[in-house]
Order: C-alpha cells, then sequence, then structure tokens
C-alpha cells in the first residue's frame, strides 16, 4: 500500500502528523510525455491522460502535504488562509509556495473534483467546493471516504465533447489508462463499475442506458437530469480550459456552440 493510501485513509491533521500524504511515487510511472491535447483521434482519451498524469507522476513532499491538508479542510468544511498553509508547510520555503500550492490545487481539482477557490484576495482566504459546481461533496455519504468527484467531472466532460454521448467501450478504454477496471478497487474511487452505472445513475449525474437496436447489446453514457440542472456549456469548457492550460479557441466549434446555448438560455 502506497504512503498516499495510507494517508488518505487517516487524513489526519498534519500538525499531530508529519508526514502527511508524503509520497515518493503516485502508483506508477506516467504513460507517455504527449501534450493531454495532442491526440486528433479522441479527445475523450485526450482529456483522461490529463488526470492519469497526476495520478501516476512522482509528486514531490511538499505538494502531497499540502493536498492531504486540503483534503481535511474538505471534509470539515473549513476554509484555510495563505497565512495557515504557511505556517504549517512551507516557514522555510515561502518563494515556493505560488508552485506549490498552485500543483496542490491541480492535483485538487482534477483528481479529486474540488475547486480550490479564493473568496477574499485582500486576506487570502479560500474555500473548498466541488468542481463545475456540483451540489453532491462526492463522498457518497459516509463522509470519510476520498471524494471522487474527479472521476464524475472527467465522465461528463468526456461525454459532452463527444456529442452528449459516449459508448460504454470507450469508457472503459479511458478509465484502464486511469488503472480503473471492472471489479478491482481503487483507492480512491472504489470499485469503478458500481460507481459510473449505479451509484452515479441513482444520483442522477449519469444517464446508463442500451444502444437502439444493439445486437448483441451495447451500452452508452449520457448526461443525467441533476447534471443538466447543475452544469453548463461554458462551466465545461472552462474547467477543460484550466485542465489543458489552453484556451477554449482551442476548440472553437465547441466554443461556438457553448456559447450559442449560453445565449438561448439567457
Amino acid at each position: 500500500m502506497s504512503e498516499l493510501r495510507k494517508a488518505a485513509e487517516d487524513l489526519q491533521d498534519p500538525r499531530d502528523s508529519q508526514g502527511l500524504m508524503d509520497v515518493q511515487q503516485m502508483e506508477a510511472e506516467r504513460e507517455g510525455g504527449a501534450s493531454p491535447w495532442s491526440s486528433s483521434s479522441s479527445v475523450s482519451s485526450s482529456y483522461s491522460a490529463c488526470a492519469v498524469s497526476l495520478l501516476h507522476d512522482a509528486a514531490p513532499s511538499m505538494v502531497t502535504d499540502l493536498v492531504g491538508f486540503l483534503l481535511l479542510k474538505y471534509h470539515r468544511k473549513q476554509p484555510t488562509t495563505r497565512a495557515e498553509m504557511l505556517s504549517i508547510f512551507l516557514r522555510e520555503y515561502q518563494d515556493h509556495f505560488p508552485a506549490v500550492f498552485s500543483q496542490a490545487s491541480e492535483y485538487m481539482q482534477l483528481v479529486f473534483g474540488v475547486d480550490v477557490k479564493e473568496v477574499d484576495p485582500g486576506g487570502h482566504w479560500y474555500v473548498l467546493v466541488p468542481t463545475l459546481g456540483l451540489t453532491c461533496d462526492g463522498m457518497l455519504g459516509d463522509g470519510q471516504s476520498m471524494p471522487k468527484n474527479g472521476l464524475l467531472v472527467m465522465l461528463l466532460c468526456m461525454i459532452h465533447l463527444e456529442g452528449e454521448r459516449l459508448p460504454e467501450e470507450e469508457v472503459w478504454g479511458a478509465l484502464s489508462k486511469l488503472g480503473l477496471r471492472a471489479g478491482r478497487e481503487h483507492f480512491i474511487y472504489g470499485e469503478p463499475r458500481e460507481l459510473i452505472t449505479k451509484v452515479w445513475v441513482q444520483e442522477g449525474y449519469l444517464e446508463y442506458r442500451q444502444v437502439a437496436n444493439s445486437d448483441p447489446a451495447r451500452f452508452e453514457f449520457l448526461w443525467g437530469p441533476r447534471a443538466h440542472a447543475e452544469i453548463s456549456n461554458l462551466q465545461v469548457l472552462e474547467h477543460l480550459h484550466r485542465a489543458s492550460r489552453r484556451g477554449p479557441s482551442s476548440f472553437p466549434s465547441l466554443s461556438d456552440e457553448a456559447a450559442s446555448d449560453e445565449e438561448e438560455e439567457a
């Protein structure tokens, strides 16, 4: 069991236990060095590559310590400040804080589906909220598990980019790159088939249905009614913008479509 798994299970306050989430390697080596948007054959697998690089890359101790602290704050629904983070983790390395905080925030967003939002620039206060404005916290009721919204957000973005529906085989192809396979427990996301075909379907975020007239039967995923109610096209594009470090202009047709839909909704 990796140190990340152990720390995730404990989620102790770092002031009580040194080395929280001190990770030397996050499960495996990176698949490759290509840009997450470089593949022209499948935008779906391109988006998943962005998250897999975070799950599989070695991570500096300062970053993973800060991720553990932010997860603790998220579980407790508490805000934090730049001063608090510096006092706990980086007293002697204040010059490194912007880079460490940026990478930790990226982990929180893409792996756990949690945004670190600054709400008071003057006082450098931050709150932790579900990505895309989702109303579920991603901890599936027990309040103790790791947030799983990162996977949900990834699937919703993939479905959106693939034309509102995504074949099940493409989903499992993308998830396999994250080390996620049906019937195999993952230390963050649990058993993925249960999660994506039952839990999130019951919660209304995904629709899982048989492709019409398919024989043998094939299945596909669509946005569920709760996803449609909570998420706009522009929110998806803004998230992809942050994930890829490139603007929505990289996908002009998607940008035009989203803007047009937003104008119609207004």
